[in-house]
């Protein structure tokens, strides 16, 4: 910039002119600031920083007569030396001239270094210590250390010469004509531990006697026992022995087929057969030829429900052993001996005799002779046979495997039922699910939270390979894991009954 004129283009003050604004501005100098510019035309305007706007700034601070270095002034260190000097001391109105208070020089100062100091004034001198005739001796201190009245690890020293937040007094030099004596510290004795007795001996205890302890009293203690799986078995195996009061008919339905109703009438008869040891009867009352009389039990004969019908009425005169024996003739029997078969008729046509009088009479007789009738149902829910079962059973058991469409049929039927005034059988029913396969299966937690909300319980059975083929059911062939679930799964069934 040339000085002429401002990048805005206003006109802009020289150079020399603004300088000297600046310093009136700074050092308040009204003389300068009294005069009028050379053109009012380039004259700046009024701003906080000009002299017509803000008072005169002080000059400097107060001279500091301790100090060899002059106050600072206010001035920028490019202005060179002041221009005026501040008066002395004694040019200053008589107000002013008042002698200030005088400290204490320190001699260390560097700052009265070459100059003239008043001489201190002497110290008093200082009287030698009285000597005090020595205490008598103090008694050595305990746990292995002698005493030293002079050494400064004493703790008698230490508390009377050093006390805590004060510093150790000046000790004067000794007086030169007396030789120099140092007076022994007393020692502030040691308090000795008191000696230790030893323990009086005690009688020796008296064994208490056992004190009876009724069970109602409030000094039982009760203890709790975490349930164990072998809690759960013995508690299933002692429900199935209980007494049942009356026979009493299970009834194994689904519209759907090929939802294992053949094998779980097999196993739960096998199951609870093999803990009661007698009493237990599988029968097949499929209408549309059954397998379960090919599937349990021996071949020994092969007389099927067609024989005993024809039978009937003989056999329904007899009484006690007689009964038994005869209709023994009828049956077929497990391997083992655990339940009987009443084996269901091959030929379809046979069904029409099925009514429901027939049915009715048939359970009666073998509620004479067993205790507990497992009923294998067919699939025809509007049969007179199908109803006629489901209207005489004491517990109904659902059985699925985890697929939809035997869901589907399975809550199906349980609407029927509902609509056909028996309420109460579905409500009291236990769905038993089925593992076809093994592996994990992804619709089995569905449906068993699915049937938990329509019936009483749900038990579920795992896969067995010795169920597979599809031949001859054998309870012993089953793994000891099959045989567990369906020992808890009959339990449920007959835990109702259980007297």
């Amino acid at each position: 910039m040339d000085g002429t004129e401002t990048g805005w283009g206003r006109p802009a003050e020289p150079a020399p002119r603004w300088r000297a604004l600046l310093d009136r501005a700074r050092h308040g100098s009204r003389a300068a600031a009294d005069e009028p510019p050379e053109d009012e035309s380039q004259a700046p305007p009024a701003s906080p920083q000009s002299p017509q706007y803000s008072q005169p700034l002080p000059t400097r601070r107060p001279y500091n007569p301790l100090s060899e270095r002059p106050a600072y002034d206010g001035r920028s260190f490019d202005q060179g030396p002041p221009q005026q000097q501040p008066p002395p001391p004694a040019a200053r109105p008589a107000e002013q001239q008042r002698p200030l208070p005088q400290r204490p020089v320190n001699p260390l100062d560097p700052r009265w270094k070459g100059r003239s100091q008043p001489a201190p004034a002497p110290a008093p001198p200082v009287p030698p210590p009285a000597v005090q005739p020595p205490p008598p001796a103090a008694p050595p201190a305990t746990n292995g250390r002698r005493a030293d009245p002079n050494s400064f690890f004493s703790p008698s020293r230490g508390r009377a010469e050093y006390p805590q937040g004060r510093a150790a007094a000046p000790v004067a030099p000794p007086h030169p004509a007396a030789p120099q004596q140092f007076a022994p510290q007393p020692v502030m004795p040691v308090r000795q531990p008191p000696p230790v007795q030893p323990p009086a001996p005690q009688p020796a205890r008296q064994p208490l006697a056992p004190q009876p302890v009724s069970p109602g009293s409030t000094g039982a203690r009760l203890e709790w026992r975490q349930t164990r799986p072998d809690d759960e078995l013995e508690r299933s195996v002692a429900v199935l022995r209980r007494k049942l009061g009356t026979p009493r008919v299970l009834a194994f339905a689904n519209p759907k087929g090929g939802v294992h109703k053949t094998t779980a009438t097999v196993l739960a008869a096998a199951t609870i057969g093999s803990v009661r040891g007698r009493g237990v009867l599988a029968w097949d009352d499929n209408e549309l030829r059954g397998t379960l009389g090919l599937r349990a039990g021996s071949a020994r004969h092969a007389r099927t429900i067609r024989h005993l019908l024809a039978d009937l009425i003989q056999i329904e005169s007899l009484h006690g052993e007689a009964l038994l024996g005869e209709l023994d003739g009828y049956l077929r029997h497990a391997s083992d001996g655990s339940y009987d078969v009443l084996a269901g008729e091959e030929n379809p046509r046979f069904a029409q005799r099925l009514d429901q009088a027939t049915v009715r009479r048939v359970l009666d007789l073998l509620r004479r002779t067993h205790d507990v009738i497992c009923v294998d149902t067919g699939n025809n829910v509007e049969s007179v046979n199908w109803q006629t079962v489901m209207r005489q059973a004491d517990q109904l058991v659902i059985t699925t495997v985890p697929r939809e469409d035997a869901a589907f049929t399975a809550d199906w039927m349980l609407d029927v039922l509902d609509e056909s005034g028996m309420g109460d059988l579905v409500s009291n029913a236990v769905t038993l699910i089925s593992c076809p396969s093994p592996g994990p299966l992804p619709m089995l937690d569905d449906f068993a939270r699915h049937f938990a909300t329509r019936t009483r319980a749900v038990a579920i059975v795992p896969y067995d390979p010795s169920l597979e083929v599809g031949s001859s059911i054998e309870y012993a062939d089953l793994k000891q894991e099959t045989r567990t679930a369906w020992l808890k799964a009959a339990s449920v069934m007959i835990e109702p009954f259980a007297e």
